[in-house]
């Protein structure tokens, strides 16, 4: 129950309640009179909107495109996926064979439409646990005979139409569409549309709709580890096949394990390039399965291919004795190091455009393709460049010179050579100018103490400003 208004009323009943004539919207007090035994409890919608979430998380194994349909449905869109239960009647029934298993009261209906998949579910005649089915292009006339509200209009449509003796769908199609817009709203017309395939509808899948699915199913559930690794070596041969006959190759795969009791657990492999090789997918995965818990048994498994892109063939060289190339074996190293450490810690940096230091360089994938862009080389970068430059103290002979000693973390050093400077000020359109004026102005210089060791140090400030400027370290060559 939820509280409207100042008054309770019913938000959700079970079988039981309905049968006693109880409804949704009912006041608490005249519900509690018809059943002085009714136990009410307080709504969650937090709660009931994450229970939706999680079954629908769970449907993937039907179809990896699932909509949540408001807070009490989901749209599940299985083209191309019936095939795997041998027919959409079975898919069906199995579906709601296991919901009623667990205790989810369900109702579901299979059409070409999902205005009319939503019709039959809710408002068709009550079927049994098979579902109700729409041969193609067959909709109308199974909508024909169901009440208007089947076309979820707004609530002033679904009751200005019966007061008007409008109660089926089957007495719309037959009056003029004009009329009905200028009477009742586009959303009418639009709603008819959609129900019977002539008006298209976008469905938000809570997982974008990759068509790169395949599916296990195993006649006995298994759970012990060699099992595990068995069926992730067998579910990725299967992806990679299909991808190597279509002539494509993935970066990221994700295979999924389907429990018994409903839970699923996913491991996740990257790849710096694309690729299609099982084996390889197979030893990248293998060492995440300790993570998933069989609990009672697994009887499905999943795998989705991710950034599938077109991978042709690679003739392999003709003067084999020279060995492979750099990238055929850079590239499993950096696919071992970025399943084990994770993507943000491999990287490789790359050119861009700022004369700011900290701004100079960009994270980018290993392997990427190079972005076209270079350093200039008449203004060379340290080798190690710090997060943040490192205060040190320096003398020189006089203000605008180059330090003749320096002492960086309690250490001095004396400077043999000294190149520079090379004054970098601030990006002043990113800030205020208070972040970009005089006292922001960097004199970077390339120093070499006694010993060999090379630094790039600057002074921050210009004398005879309001503060005195100071000396930073903000990298090493070497």
């Amino acid at each position: 129950m939820a509280t409207e208004a100042g008054t309770r009323r019913l938000v959700a009943l079970d079988e039981a309640a309905m049968r006693l004539g109880l409804h949704p919207g009912q006041k608490v007090a005249d519900a509690l009179a018809l059943a002085p035994d009714l136990v009410t409890v307080e709504h969650d919608p937090a709660v009931d909107r994450a229970a939706l979430e999680a079954l629908s998380d769970w449907c993937v194994r039907f179809s990896p495109a699932v909509a949540l349909d408001g807070d009490d449905g989901l749209f599940l869109d299985i083209t191309g996926t019936d095939h795997l239960w041998g027919g959409e009647a079975a898919m069906l029934a199995d579906l709601l064979a296991r919901l009623a298993r667990w205790g989810v009261p369900a109702r579901a209906a299979i059409a070409d439409t999902p205005g009319a998949a939503w019709a039959l579910a809710r408002f068709g005649a009550r079927f049994g646990d098979d579902g109700q089915i729409a041969p193609p292009n067959g909709q109308r006339a199974l909508l024909a005979d169901l009440p208007v509200a089947a076309l979820r209009l707004d609530a002033t449509a679904t009751a200005q139409l019966p007061r008007l003796g409008l109660y089926r769908i089957g007495q719309l199609l037959g009056l003029p569409r004009a009329q009905l817009a200028k009477r009742f709203g586009l959303l009418l017309t639009l709603r008819l549309d959609q129900a019977l395939g002539a008006g298209g509808e976008a469905l938000v899948f809570r997982r974008p709709a990759c068509p790169w699915l395949e599916r296990l199913a195993f006649a006995e559930p298994i759970s012990a580890p060699d099992d595990l690794a068995r069926a992730t070596g067998d579910i990725t041969a299967l992806i990679c096949r299909r991808l190597e006959a279509e002539g494509q190759g993935a970066r990221r795969f994700e295979v999924t394990f389907h429990r018994l009791d409903g839970k699923a657990m996913s491991v996740r492999a990257g790849l710096a390039r694309a690729g299609r090789d099982a084996a390889r997918l197979t030893r990248l995965l293998a060492p995440r399965l300790d993570v998933i818990d069989p609990g009672f048994g697994i009887e499905v498994v999943t795998v989705f291919a991710g950034d599938v892109e077109p991978l042709s063939a690679t003739q392999a060289r003709l003067d084999a004795e020279a060995g492979a190339g750099l990238d055929e074996t850079l590239a499993p190293l950096v696919d071992r190091l970025v399943n084990r450490l994770g993507e943000e810690r491999v990287w490789r940096a790359d050119p861009y455009e700022s004369h700011v230091p900290e701004r100079a360089l960009v994270r980018r994938a290993p392997l990427a393709a190079p972005s076209g862009a270079g350093w200039d080389p008449d203004r060379p970068r340290p080798v190690r460049l710090f997060r943040r430059p490192e205060a040190i103290t320096a003398l020189a002979k006089v203000p605008d010179d180059p330090p003749v000693q320096f002492t960086w973390r309690g250490r001095a050093h004396r400077v043999r050579r000294a190149e520079g400077p090379e004054r970098i000020g601030q990006e002043w359109w990113r800030g205020d100018f208070a972040t970009t004026g005089p006292g922001r102005v960097r004199d970077y210089y390339r120093v070499e103490d006694e010993v060999g060791g090379r630094f790039w140090i600057f002074r921050q400030g210009l004398f005879g400003g309001d503060e005195v400027p100071k000396w930073w370290i903000h990298g090493l060559f070497g």
